[in-house]
């Protein structure tokens, strides 16, 4: 395996897979006032988000983002 992507904590998690996750802990609700995007405010949906966000990069690098920190933060307090 590449070693660049050892180290990288989304390697080989889809975007729909983020989503889901996403939603399923912090609801369409908080994900909008977590990530203030309108295809997450306005009758938001799975299918019109991940529409969204593959041809948006800069939004979809803000839900990577949230996503990566989602992992670390709640491992660590996991493992207290």
């Amino acid at each position: 395996m590449n070693a660049h992507q050892d180290n990288n904590p989304l390697h080989g998690i889809t975007l729909e897979r983020m989503l889901t996750d996403l939603v399923d802990y912090w609801g369409w609700d908080e994900l909008a006032r977590q990530i203030p995007l309108n295809c997450f405010k306005h009758e938001p949906s799975i299918k019109s988000s991940l529409s969204f966000l593959r041809r948006t990069p800069w939004a979809r690098t803000e839900v990577e983002g949230f996503y990566a920190y989602c992992l670390r933060h709640y491992s660590a307090n996991a493992r207290r």
